[in-house]
């Protein structure tokens, strides 16, 4: 709760009118009865009409003044609970993209996203309850039980037992419950989980006609979330029947002496209808009390979790190089003696890679499946940090840099090809903001783009879905091929992306990168032989082990996993 009151204090002003005007709501409240009791005594009893007329303007006033007062703190509460959502929701989304991927992949999308919303949600929910209700219902429970003992201290020995006995039960239900509040969240998560995998792999699912068994597997964990809220349900609903039969046997009792106080001229009848009503006003006000502590158990349940990701610190820390410029003859990427460990894994996924690449060289990086080649590449721009060794820019260890001054260095194009919904203008300018439409069309050029963006209405303009959805493979990988060429990057990586385009167009792009005016250092990483047979250098792995480096015509001599790799590919001659 302790970052719930941090974005809060921005809102001290809504903290203290909402309850305030609660308060005076709960205030004017309090006097109803003694109002009601007068009616009763010496309007209705003296038979006098004018003064019960009076009366009655007066409960109207209360009422008014109430319903003002409530609006006023509902105003306030509200404002201070969606600001404390809204700031909380914008650090928690910060920190997120401050996490490294190590981080991201540890915790899951799926729970992060939950946490977001949901989570979210629930505290926002439970501050606006809570300066609403958190002292108004205190306040009137109190408030009812001194009224109570101004009007008669025996009949208002009731109300001192009653009250105890319906705060065990409340904290005694809100105690048990919270925990479990907990399980049902992570429960959330796992539905969310299942739910994001069916969405996003739904061509999969029907091509290997899965549909029933992820229909199966969505029930069986709806099912035991479906239980588990249930059993929560089932102690949480305890709450109101327990608080019913307290107040209603205190009811009873209260109306047995109040009779027999009336019977002996000790009680008027109005005041045995005031202390009902103030005993009704405690059962009312318990129920809310009640519910509030529900609400509260579950934002707090939430808290903790939306805390633990602010907990979550990120491996990957930021240098404070702002900028380095290269001197001749260093090498602009150099790896020494590197080697990576992903979090919990058994092996390394690369082990002791060593080389200099020099600017304006093609680098080619292959291997099979499993070998390292992306995650070999990985660590240029810090996606990951290796765990042993060093891999330097200009000389510099790439820990040393800021993040976004290396990243502004490097351009990478990932395996998946990811768009962004909005139009094809918007998707480059994440390669750099400011390019103009001359500089994107270039890209487009390079990336053997322009000509099918041109077809399309609107060209630039072009209506692009969430995640490129409604484009082919081939287009969606010279998109984002071109969004990288935007950035015009020092060090330029494509990893295997170019799969989904032909030999000829995957020429082509080779053949533009090569002629680019800038002359970055590119890092083609690839399983095709062909993509990398004019490299400066390829590198082939062989799980995670350099098995051979060179030109092509060199390894084809020395490396007998880049023979077999080639000779896959191509037809052995004679």
């Amino acid at each position: 709760m302790k970052r719930v009151w941090i974005y809060l204090k921005g809102y001290k002003k809504e903290c203290v009118f909402a309850p305030l005007f609660k308060m005076l709501e709960a205030l004017f409240e309090l006097f109803v009865p003694l109002v009601v009791s007068a009616i009763i005594d010496k309007g209705i009893a003296g038979k006098d009409i004018p003064y019960i007329i009076k009366m009655t303007v007066l409960l109207v006033v209360l009422a008014v003044i109430g319903l003002t007062c409530s609006i006023t703190a509902q105003y306030f509460a509200a404002k201070a609970a969606v600001g404390c959502a809204t700031g909380m929701r914008h650090h928690l989304f910060a920190h997120i993209q401050g996490l490294s991927f190590t981080e991201m992949d540890t915790i899951g999308t799926s729970t992060l996203i939950t946490r977001m919303t949901s989570d979210i949600n629930q505290v926002q929910n439970g501050v606006n309850m809570v300066l609403r209700l958190f002292l108004r219902s205190p306040f009137i429970v109190f408030g009812a039980m001194i009224m109570a003992f101004t009007i008669d201290v025996q009949a208002a020995l009731v109300f001192a037992v009653t009250i105890p006995v319906l705060a065990v039960i409340v904290f005694g239900i809100m105690l048990s419950t919270r925990p479990l509040y907990k399980k049902v969240q992570a429960g959330l998560d796992r539905i969310l989980g299942i739910t994001r995998e069916n969405l996003t792999g739904v061509r999969v699912i029907r091509a290997f006609n899965k549909q029933q068994d992820e229909v199966c597997r969505f029930k069986q964990s709806n099912e035991e979330l479906n239980h588990l809220q249930k059993f929560v349900g089932k102690i949480s609903g305890l709450m109101n029947p327990l608080t019913y039969v307290v107040i209603n046997v205190s009811i009873i009792v209260l109306i047995w002496i109040g009779a027999v106080r009336v019977n002996s001229g000790t009680l008027t009848q109005g005041q045995v209808v005031a202390l009902y009503n103030y005993m009704s006003q405690i059962l009312v006000e318990l129920i809310k009390l009640a519910n509030l502590i529900i609400i509260v158990t579950k934002a707090l349940a939430c808290a903790g979790r939306i805390e633990s990701v602010f907990e979550v610190e990120s491996s990957m820390k930021d240098g404070s190089l702002e900028r380095q410029e290269a001197m001749q003859q260093t090498p602009v990427v150099e790896f020494k003696d590197v080697s990576l460990r992903y979090s919990g894994a058994g092996d390394e996924s690369v082990s002791g890679v060593s080389f200099k690449v020099f600017k304006g060289q093609t680098v080619g990086v292959i291997g099979g499946t499993g070998s390292g080649k992306s995650s070999l590449v990985n660590m240029i721009p810090r996606f990951y940090d290796a765990t042993s060794g060093e891999v330097l820019i200009d000389g510099i260890n790439v820990c040393d840099y800021k993040l976004n001054v290396l990243r502004d260095k490097v351009g990478i194009v990932m395996q998946k090809a990811q768009l962004f919904k909005g139009s094809i203008r918007e998707n480059m300018l994440w390669g750099r903001n400011d390019a103009s439409d001359e500089e994107i069309f270039e890209a487009l050029d390079i990336a053997q783009a322009r000509e099918f963006v041109e077809k399309k209405d609107g060209k630039l303009d072009a209506f692009v879905d969430q995640g490129g959805k409604n484009l082919s493979g081939g287009q969606r990988q010279r998109l984002t091929i071109a969004r990288a060429m935007v950035r015009k990057p020092e060090i330029l990586i494509l990893d295997d992306s170019a799969s989904a385009l032909d030999y000829a167009t995957d020429a082509a792009l080779r053949k533009s990168i090569r002629d680019m005016k800038n002359s970055p250092t590119v890092f083609i990483v690839s399983q095709r032989a062909a993509s990398l047979m004019h490299a400066d250098m390829i590198i082939v792995l062989d799980d995670g082990v350099v098995a051979g480096m060179g030109t092509h015509e060199e390894l084809l001599k020395n490396c007998e996993v880049y023979r077999e790799i080639y000779y896959s590919q191509f037809k052995k001659e004679a």
